[in-house]
C-alpha cells in the first residue's frame, strides 16, 4: 500500500499547523497575579499605628493622593510616616502648600485617646497652612458597637 492512501483509495490530508495563540494560560496567570496583588496590596500600606474612632460617616472619593498628617496615642504628630516637632511640622506643611496648592487634600488620623484640644491645634495647623480639602479619618461603625 502506498503512503498517504488510505484503504479505499482516498489520500489523507496532512493537517496544517494551528497559528492560534492559546490565550488560556495567559489568562490563567493574570487572574492568578491580580489576586496576589489584591492580597498583598493592604500589607504595602505603611503608616503610624493608631487607634481610629469609629463613626457611620461615608469614604472620600479616591481621585488623588492626599496628605496624610497622624496625631498618635503620644500627642507626636506625623507627616506621612515621619514625626516632626511643632515647628519642623508648621513649615513642611507650608512647603507642601506651596507644592501642591490650595485643591490638595489632606487627611487627619487622630488615636481615639487624644483630647480634642490635641486634635483641634492639629487642624487649625493644617487650615492654616492654607489647606481647605481637610478630612478626618475614622472607621466604619459596625452593628456591635454602641451608637
Amino acid at each position: 500500500m502506498a503512503m498517504g492512501v488510505e484503504p479505499g483509495g482516498r489520500r489523507r490530508r496532512r493537517r496544517a499547523p494551528m497559528a492560534d495563540i492559546n490565550v488560556t494560560p495567559m489568562v490563567d496567570v493574570m487572574l492568578v497575579l491580580l489576586i496576589i496583588f489584591m492580597v498583598a496590596a493592604p500589607l504595602l500600606v505603611t503608616g503610624v499605628p493608631v487607634e481610629l474612632p469609629k463613626t457611620a460617616a461615608r469614604a472620600l472619593p479616591a481621585d488623588a493622593a492626599p496628605i496624610s498628617v497622624t496625631i498618635d496615642a503620644g500627642g507626636r504628630r506625623f507627616i506621612g510616616d515621619e514625626a516632626l516637632g511643632d515647628a519642623a511640622f508648621a513649615a513642611r506643611l507650608a512647603a507642601l502648600h506651596e507644592a501642591r496648592g490650595e485643591e490638595a487634600r489632606v487627611v487627619v488620623r487622630a488615636d481615639a485617646a487624644i483630647p480634642y484640644g490635641s486634635v483641634a491645634a492639629l487642624l487649625a495647623d493644617v487650615t492654616a497652612a492654607g489647606f481647605r480639602k481637610v478630612a478626618l479619618v475614622n472607621q466604619p461603625r459596625g452593628p456591635d458597637v454602641p451608637a
